[in-house]
């Protein structure tokens, strides 16, 4: 009998990517709009921060960078260690796991979540779920800090969405703070982000 491939989503798969040379979802850098808000007067005060699909670890190294203390969750072994290789001389917990066994471990421990590929990687069906997590994870008014990937192409990952598909999944949990298209997005992405910065209510 056959083995079956891994689903797409799966942990495996997402390992394969990894092995298999540069991920199409990884900059090398962290997302142009992190950048522009932690060097901005908005910038928000520094506290404890969970960066969800983390990858390689680019946002997590740029908040810890500026303050953060830093616990960066990924599914993919190679992923995590490319975080491990970054995250010694910062305050940054690289830590293999599917976000959505997080709870209820991390439960209302952390000032803020930190999203940018996580939500366009999993199943859309999943996506209510996902809010309720990041909900938990945050403690009382913690913030949402997002980059979305509103593009329309059929298929993924990435998986698109809309502004008002992400005002009509949150706000049942959170306050959108501001929720904008990306002025500095990469070349390859330009007219297809949003930032977010969502507070929980």
């Amino acid at each position: 009998m056959t083995a079956q491939p891994p689903s797409p989503l799966s942990s495996t798969a997402w390992e394969e990517r990894y092995q298999t040379g540069t991920p199409r979802w990884d900059l090398g850098h962290p997302a142009p709009a992190f950048r522009t808000l932690l060097e901005s007067a908005d910038a928000p005060k520094p506290g404890s921060a969970i960066v969800l699909g983390a990858g390689r670890g680019h946002d997590a190294v740029w908040f810890a960078r500026h303050g953060f203390a830093v616990t960066a969750v990924d599914f993919a072994p190679s992923a995590i260690q490319a975080l491990q290789e970054q995250a010694q001389t910062l305050a940054l917990q690289p830590l293999q796991r599917d976000i959505f066994d997080l709870l209820p471990e991390y439960a209302g421990q952390f000032d803020y979540a930190i999203e940018h590929t996580c939500f366009c990687a999993i199943d859309p069906s999943l996506r209510p779920a996902y809010v309720e997590l990041v909900a938990n994870l945050l403690v009382p008014a913690g913030e949402l800090l997002a980059v979305f990937f509103t593009h329309q192409r059929s298929g993924g990952p990435p998986f698109g969405t809309t502004a008002a598909e992400v005002r009509q999944l949150f706000e049942p949990h959170f306050e959108i703070i501001t929720l904008e298209p990306v002025t500095n997005s990469i070349p390859s992405r330009q007219g297809e982000e949003h930032f977010g910065r969502l507070r929980k209510r």
